[in-house]
């Protein structure tokens, strides 16, 4: 088998074979008869959290959308569907997701399990939409856990790391679809975060700051905003001295805006406003590496500083470092777990050597701050210390162990950041 590589082309995946099955059924017989297996998504990690010494699976063939009730306000889909796919079949429903990642081009599924997000300080991450999952587990039988269940396991499978065994169906819930104006604004100084945070991380619907960190500002901050029915509300002569920008813009410096979602003020779908990418153009920078933290949002200008204090070996590494926000939730492994928070990421050029010189200088300016790396992107944080985060690691623990006592779908990555003495 050519061997498989995640989607910046920073990791090869060890596993020894790849299966594509197209039933239920044919899930549950390959986890009956494998020994060690892992579901390999989009592959838009950037680390070990999805590979396996074993077989893959990928359920690109499980995809579809499989009910929308609207009384309920939920819809049911394979686990294998991609954001893109599923918004559209949403839209032309009249129905919408509270949430987006920055791309459309990742799988329900696996944005979920590792707690993926978009932004917003009254939105959960992709997960808090999750009312109910169907998972195979290690012996080939189905269970689904569900929100409300009075054993509360709900909590920890919603956010799963791919530990619990193949999700092979989702319910979500849908709200009524809306309109939305996108607003990007330059320049804003970092200094106005000091008093002004919580005006500016809340000025809309989804905020995100970008910055290059050659200086103590924001390039460029993007508002996301729900259209009222006014083409000019959404505009601000001035953002806390920020101005608006007069084309479209990617986050990136130097890379062409036509990948990107519209700008300007323009109104537009919910799911063509939410990402930053357009599905059918390449996200990001392509090659690339990607970091990120999540602090206290109360905290989110202190824990800016001491990014700040670092932008001389930081900035020469970096296409581009984004802020967001994200609600609280109360899943188990989930780095929002009770906690508003705000999220610093780092897009880095392809050089890994440098960049894990300087992860750790990171991760110990930000340590006052309790920083919880993202589970599917690139850190060196101990396993003791990221343990040490989670107060409800042993009842994840616990959930593997019954839901998968042979460890198939344990890798090194589990075993090394949740789970060191599991099997």
């Amino acid at each position: 088998m050519e061997q498989q590589r995640n989607w910046a082309g920073n990791y090869t995946y060890g596993a020894s074979e790849i299966h594509i099955p197209d039933s239920l059924e044919q899930v549950q017989d390959l986890v009956a008869r494998s020994e060690r297996l892992k579901v390999l998504g989009t592959r838009h990690s950037f680390n070990d959290i999805a590979d396996t010494t074993g077989a893959h699976v990928s359920l690109q063939k499980l995809s579809r959308v499989i009910a929308l009730d609207r009384v309920r306000n939920t819809v049911t889909v394979e686990a294998g569907i991609r954001y893109g796919d599923l918004c559209a079949y949403l839209q032309d429903n009249g129905r919408a997701l509270h949430n987006l990642a920055s791309l459309p081009h990742i799988t329900v599924a696996g944005a979920c399990a590792s707690a993926t997000h978009g932004s917003g300080v009254r939105n959960g991450n992709l997960a808090t939409a999750v009312r109910s999952l169907e998972v195979v587990q290690g012996n080939g039988e189905t269970v689904v856990f569900s929100r409300g269940d009075e054993d509360g396991r709900f909590d920890g499978a919603a956010v799963g790391l791919g530990g619990l065994g193949v999700v092979t169906k989702l319910t979500l819930d849908v709200v009524p679809a809306f309109e939305m104006t996108q607003q990007v604004y330059e320049d804003l100084p970092l200094a106005q975060l000091e008093s002004n945070a919580e005006a500016i991380l809340a000025g809309g619907y989804s905020v995100s700051l970008f910055t290059d960190w050659k200086q103590p500002a924001f390039n460029q901050v993007w508002v996301k905003t729900k259209h009222a029915g006014d083409a000019d509300a959404g505009v601000l002569p001035e953002l806390f001295g920020a101005k608006p920008a007069r084309e479209n813009l990617h986050p990136v410096p130097g890379h062409s805006a036509e990948n990107c979602s519209e700008q300007l003020g323009v109104p537009g779908p919910w799911h063509e406003r939410l990402p930053h990418f357009r599905m059918a153009f390449t996200p990001s920078a392509g090659e690339e590496l990607q970091s990120e933290y999540f602090v206290p949002r109360e905290r989110a200008y202190e824990a800016l500083l001491a990014i700040d204090r670092l932008r001389d070996a930081i900035s020469p590494l970096l296409y581009t470092s984004e802020v967001r926000t994200i609600a609280a939730d109360g899943f188990w492994m989930s780095p929002c777990y009770r906690q508003d928070s705000v999220a610093i990421h780092f897009t880095w050029k392809p050089e890994w050597a440098a960049v894990q010189a300087v992860l750790p200088l990171i991760e110990e300016g930000l340590a006052p701050f309790g920083a919880r790396p993202h589970w599917a992107k690139l850190f060196t944080m101990a396993p003791a210390r990221v343990q040490s985060l989670y107060e409800k690691r042993p009842e994840f623990v616990r959930l593997l162990e019954d839901s998968d006592p042979n460890g198939k779908f344990r890798n090194g990555f589990l075993l090394k950041y949740i789970a060191e003495n599991a099997v």
